[in-house]
């Protein structure tokens, strides 16, 4: 918002302090909660612009729109101008550029000869001063300012035209709207200078002799929609100019003047932040007013000349039939104030603001009463400021106001009481100040209090709805005391030193060991189809679905790692990149019966393909297996130090994976995960050739009981270890016979080693060769023969009976 200093001026005494400067006063607001953007005048940069005044005006000889003008600029000669402007004429106080003057973009005036005629200056059309052509009055849009007769020849043109203000751009923040008016800056310098803000009182004249009433009636549909609906009849009036001092101060504001009754309507505006609007009343076609919402289909044809249809989320003003205006946010082009109107049908309202926000959102018409209607208005002024509005349409334009005032929905304003300490207040603030101080802060702000025993009773006035709770009370004190007069104190706590929770140490140590193992992370997509959601499933799950995805391969949030991985796999290889070693902690979403949220749930996952180790001088190139994927699986679980055992069991149904290559991770029998090869068929569909996979539920994982980290030193005896060879049943694994190992291998069993398979020629069909290396350690003695010979011989005996292996 733009504020004239000088107009701020009348209500509050800005003189009686030298120091006071729109300088300083701009830097006294800002340090106490409006910010003041700018500081400008009119005439900066301008000079040698003076009042003419023409003498005679005869047309260029030789040209067909030229003018040479004899213009009298208070020297004892007349100067002769040449001028283009289309509503020049004879006897008009002018705006004239002398020579050497200095026009808007720091253009310089000098003399000249247009088709051979002398031109001793320009002149001047208001936008040539710098005003923007939306604030230039209509009637002057398309040539000169004219300056009311009493302007002085000679006399410097910037006092008439208010250029010598100086002008405060505010920026006003949603929760001060109260600051969307004159009066309401009014009140706010006054609090910071500790003055009370002076208003003219409004005597209104009315003609008894009729009744509003008997122009029109008023009826509103919807209360909440219009919590006020208020009208005056303002008969006889005479459309024209406003005076010269409304007009700056309108075009000042980023207002262009119109005429006179609707200048007062915007004048008001200013000055109450109260929006008005005025109606051509023998143009309403209707002595009947009904505020309502919209009909679809219904049109409205708006003061800019745009036919807007309306809806039922639109509020309009109708003649009881067909909409005249949109409501709060512009009138109707039917109704419009014009040169032959006669009687003024006066608005001023409250409506509700989230629709008038939403109206002129969706018209795209924010204008300056829509904008206060969304922030809020002054309930105590609506009635106030239309009083003063119909009583200067009987001073500026001739017209009678008809006695009464036909309303709807009258609003009864009340002031708010807000109780808080002394001890809050300085509690909050970290300051010491008394209360009489806070007396002072309360009554400087124009605020009810009364003070007892630490405790302040403070009555709020309608002007400031923003206040409604303890903390504004503080903010105000804060405000008006003085931020930077506020104590610079540290906070008080304490320290809290940064760590990582369990999850989130077992989180980066897996990302460790698998970086450390050779594969890269990746961040695949949350959402995929919901084919790929479904693949590698780890629990029976229904897709949980977005109602509005982007494009229909994210329209699904994943249900395993693995799918995004194969993805990743497949732009590499599509890259020449062969050899691809990847991981992923991710979650995946599982829907849950009767919840509206999906569970949520921590996996890790990876894939490898190609070479695990390269081909070079000193070694072959050996291929990414099965055992790669178990190697790395086997490090990773063993790192997490589960209480529990771990061993893997032969899967052949998982859907995705190669069925006989393919083992279950369990975790005392509780499956975590899986590992094993793509199945090809799936590999194809991902166009990739031999590729293995892992995914683990981490969150079982992170659940799980684990054994604290234990150090201990190199053993001080020797252990012995045992060799044997088994010749099994194929169908018989490896992890059976570890197993039975381990349970009938004694107390002094450390590990057992798989280090041979043979299965050939010389071995009957349906058999295998397995040599195992059983490695025994007493921590506490030296191992003896026969209890390392008597501990062998139990897990041969077990072997034989359970499995009926030959030792071989």
């Amino acid at each position: 918002m733009n504020v004239s200093y000088n107009w701020l001026n009348e209500y509050i005494d800005l003189n009686a302090n030298k120091e006071i400067t729109p300088e300083k006063l701009a830097d006294r607001m800002s340090r106490t909660g409006i910010e003041v953007e700018d500081v400008f005048k009119g005439e900066t940069g301008l000079k040698k612009i003076v009042v003419g005044h023409t003498l005679s005006v005869v047309d260029h000889p030789d040209s067909d729109h030229l003018h040479i003008c004899q213009v009298d600029i208070g020297e004892e000669e007349p100067t002769q101008i040449v001028c283009g402007a289309p509503n020049i004429a004879k006897d008009q106080k002018i705006i004239v550029a002398l020579p050497g003057a200095r026009i808007t973009g720091n253009a310089k005036i000098k003399k000249g000869k247009i088709r051979g005629e002398v031109s001793n200056g320009m002149v001047c059309s208001l936008s040539e001063l710098g005003f923007s052509e939306k604030v230039v009055p209509k009637k002057y849009a398309d040539g000169i300012y004219v300056l009311p007769a009493e302007a002085v020849a000679g006399e410097e043109v910037f006092p008439y035209l208010a250029m010598d203000d100086a002008i405060l751009e505010l920026s006003i923040t949603p929760n001060r709207a109260d600051a969307l008016s004159m009066r309401g800056v009014a009140y706010e310098v006054g609090a910071i200078y500790d003055q009370k803000p002076t208003f003219k009182e409004v005597v209104l004249t009315e003609d008894s002799s009729e009744k509003a009433a008997d122009y029109i009636q008023v009826e509103v549909e919807n209360p909440t929609d219009v919590p006020s609906y208020n009208m005056r009849i303002i008969k006889d009036v005479k459309i024209a100019e406003s005076p010269l001092w409304m007009q700056t101060k309108l075009m000042n504001a980023g207002i262009r003047p119109i005429n006179n009754v609707v200048d007062i309507t915007n004048y008001i505006l200013l000055e109450y932040g109260q929006p008005l609007h005025a109606f051509d009343y023998d143009r309403l076609g209707s002595k009947e007013i009904l505020v309502r919402r919209g009909k679809k289909g219904e049109v409205v044809v708006t003061l800019d000349g745009e036919e807007r249809k309306l809806s039922e989320d639109n509020i309009v003003v109708t003649n009881g039939e067909i909409p005249v205006a949109l409501a709060g946010v512009m009138g109707g082009l039917d109704s419009e104030i014009q040169e032959d109107t006669v009687t003024v049908a006066l608005e001023s309202a409250l409506f509700e603001s989230t629709t008038i926000r939403r109206t002129a959102k969706e018209f795209n018409l924010r204008s300056e009463g829509s904008a206060r209607f969304e922030k809020g208005i002054n309930t105590s002024t609506i009635l106030t400021a239309c009083d003063h509005a119909a009583q200067l349409m009987v001073e500026l334009a001739g017209g009678t106001i008809v006695s009464g005032v036909v309303s709807k929905n009258v609003l009864k304003p009340m002031d708010s009481s807000l109780n808080i300490t002394l001890d809050r207040i300085n509690g909050s603030l970290g300051t010491a100040i008394s209360s009489e101080e806070v007396v002072a802060i309360f009554e400087r702000l124009g605020f009810g209090v009364t003070h007892s025993e630490g405790l302040f009773d403070v009555t709020i006035p309608p002007r400031r709805w923003d206040i409604s709770i303890e903390a504004d009370l503080i903010e105000e004190v804060a405000r008006i005391y003085g931020y930077d007069n506020l104590p610079s104190t540290l906070p008080i706590s304490e320290a809290t030193p940064g760590m990582l929770n369990e999850n989130q140490r077992l989180v980066r140590h897996t990302r460790r060991y698998l970086e450390g193992a050779g594969l890269s992370q990746a961040i695949s997509y949350v959402l995929t189809t919901p084919t790929k959601a479904s693949q590698f499933m780890m629990r029976e799950s229904e897709a949980t679905m977005l109602d509005m995805p982007m494009t229909e391969e994210r329209s699904t949030l994943r249900m395993n790692l693995l799918s995004g991985l194969l993805d990743d796999v497949r732009y590499n290889k599509a890259r020449k990149n062969q050899d691809v070693a990847l991981y992923e902690i991710g979650r995946v979403f599982y829907k849950v019966a009767g919840e509206v949220l999906p569970l949520e749930e921590e996996h890790v996952a990876g894939v490898m393909t190609g070479l695990e180790v390269t081909s070079d001088w000193q070694q072959s190139g050996k291929a990414v297996d099965f055992f790669t994927v178990k190697g790395v699986i086997e490090g990773l679980l063993a790192m997490y130090g589960f209480t529990g055992s771990i061993s893997y069991q032969k899967a052949e149904t998982l859907d995705g994976m190669h069925p006989g290559r393919t083992a279950l991770i369990l975790l005392d029998g509780e499956e975590i995960g899986y590992l094993g090869q793509i199945h090809p068929l799936r590999a194809k569909e991902y166009d990739l050739k031999e590729t293995y996979g892992f995914e683990i539920n981490l969150q079982k994982v992170m659940d799980a009981p684990k054994a604290p980290t234990v150090y201990q030193t190199i053993p001080k005896y020797p252990g012995m270890t045992r060799d044997m060879a088994l010749l099994v049943d194929e169908t018989v694994d490896n992890q059976e016979l570890t197993t039975l190992i381990k349970a009938k291998g004694g107390k002094y069993l450390q590990d057992v080693q798989l280090f041979d398979v043979y299965n050939g020629e010389k071995i009957e069909a349906g058999k295998k060769s397995m040599a195992y290396k059983l490695i025994y350690l007493n921590p506490e003695a030296t191992l003896v023969e026969e209890e390392v010979t008597s501990a062998f011989e139990k897990v041969t005996n077990a072997l034989v009976e359970t499995f009926h292996v030959v030792v071989r």
